[in-house]
């Protein structure tokens, strides 16, 4: 993945990546359960993938699950994975219709043999759709992609087909994920946290960190407009002065 250039203040972000953190608080703060809570975060989904659409942003990337989330209690990792199937099957018709473009990253060993196949009718049925590409990271870990891009190189070059030499910040970029998508411009986390937790160690390299207070569930329009607002006043120098770019 690259930055693809600096981009000039007042542009909008090509690619938004999004934490979408806050779900249980959002639940437990009302007295429900959880997974009204990742219900809910579910319907700003829908919202931010309809608003960054509306605005021309053409790459929006979230964090679904991640390998982390494993560890949490067995009746909300089943209610999590219900939400998914659920989502794959009530939405791909509804964001093929609208021109989205589907991709999952993430280990899929771990999932359940049909959630994997949903993932995958999803991803061929909207593969040349161009208005919107919506990259949705499911048991995913920024480390361990590295690692396996790391390894695959290592592997070409034990095997005689890649020179070490040549080993360099594009060939790893290039065994990434998803190496065609651009790196994100903008990284948003939702809840008031400030931490990448894992998320695209290696894409966020430059890009514009926001944090914002509000949880992931009462995202709406507005907070998506503010953050492009924000967006437009800064200026992307990618280590360069301005005298030098």
């Amino acid at each position: 993945m690259s930055s693809g250039g600096a981009r000039p203040p007042g542009s909008l972000p090509r690619h938004l990546a999004i934490i979408m953190d806050g779900n249980g608080r959002w639940a437990r703060t009302r007295g429900l359960p959880r997974t009204a809570g990742h219900r809910r975060g579910a319907e700003a989904l829908r919202e931010a993938v309809k608003g960054a659409a509306e605005y021309g942003i053409g790459y929006l990337t979230v964090f679904g699950f991640s390998a982390e989330n494993w560890k949490r209690p067995a009746g909300e990792i089943n209610d999590l994975m219900g939400l998914l199937r659920r989502y794959l099957q009530a939405e791909i018709d509804e964001l093929h219709g609208n021109g989205v473009r589907l991709r999952v990253i993430g280990q899929r060993g771990q999932l359940e043999p049909d959630i994997v196949r949903l993932m995958d009718d999803a991803e061929r049925l909207t593969r040349d759709n161009a208005k919107l590409t919506l990259t949705v990271a499911i048991n995913y870990g920024g480390r361990q992609e590295i690692a396996d891009a790391a390894r695959r190189l290592a592997e070409r070059a034990a095997a005689g087909a890649l020179d070490t030499a040549a080993i360099d910040e594009t060939a790893l970029a290039g065994e990434l994920a998803a190496p065609d998508l651009p790196d994100p411009d903008v990284l948003l986390r939702t809840s008031g946290e400030k931490r990448l937790s894992n998320f695209l160690l290696w894409q966020c390299a430059y890009s514009e960190l926001m944090f914002l207070d509000k949880l992931w569930p009462d995202f709406g329009r507005e907070d998506l407009a503010r953050i492009l607002d924000d967006y437009r006043q800064r200026d992307r120098r990618y280590g360069a002065t301005l005298e030098t770019r």
